[in-house]
């Protein structure tokens, strides 16, 4: 049986906030082609806090089509910041409204390493009881939540050979789904990473697949 969380929801969130805030995030100063902002987004999970991904609707013009990701975009003229745009993305997205969510902060910026987007990262914790139905549009095919304990389970931290712009590419990534689903790598990976990092719940040491 599910053992309950070892602090109230809030206390968690204050947790997560303080070791988001010792200092403010660093923009990455790289030659970016555009600029993009996602939603790190957290909720009450029974024994543990809980990640939000998404898994992007194939589509032959979208070069991260089918990955694992956060909700968000490219950020639009209109957008008032990094988390306006953060939150109109995950509103359109997911239908999921964050203006009652608790920000936390803000991660450093990544600029993509096979494509130079610099991407912007906000930390979001959902309130607690928040409905767990999402409403998904056009370009995500499906979406899910990773309790943080699991990222440190046996064999989900590897080296990948990820088929990418026709190219075979050699990669650390997560294994967070079925062996028949994406895995997650890239960017999304990077913010992930950062994000334990900061908490204090950093990763385990990669596993090589050739070795499995």
């Amino acid at each position: 049986m599910p053992q309950p969380r070892s602090l109230p929801w809030l206390d968690q969130l204050t947790r997560f906030r303080q070791a988001l805030n010792p200092h403010p995030p660093q923009p990455k100063v790289e030659p970016a082609r555009g600029h993009a902002a996602v939603a790190l987004i957290l909720r009450a999970g029974t024994q543990d806090a809980e990640i939000l991904y998404i898994e992007r609707a194939a589509h032959p013009r979208d070069p991260w089509s089918g990955n694992i990701a956060f909700p968000g975009g490219r950020i639009d003229p209109t957008d008032g910041g990094i988390r306006q745009a953060a939150e109109r993305e995950t509103r359109e997205e997911l239908g999921l409204d964050l203006s009652g969510a608790h920000y936390l902060g803000a991660l450093d910026d990544i600029v993509g390493v096979h494509l130079p987007v610099r991407v912007s990262c906000c930390v979001y914790g959902l309130p607690e009881g928040e409905p767990t139905w999402l409403r998904r549009n056009h370009e995500v095919s499906d979406y899910f939540y990773m309790p943080l304990g699991e990222f440190r389970a046996p064999g989900r931290h590897i080296i990948a050979r990820i088929d990418w712009n026709q190219a075979l590419r050699e990669t650390p990534a997560l294994v967070l789904l079925p062996p028949d689903r994406p895995l997650l790598w890239g960017i999304t990976y990077r913010l992930t990473t950062q994000f334990l990092d900061r908490i204090g719940r950093p990763l385990p040491p990669l596993t090589d697949l050739s070795a499995e």
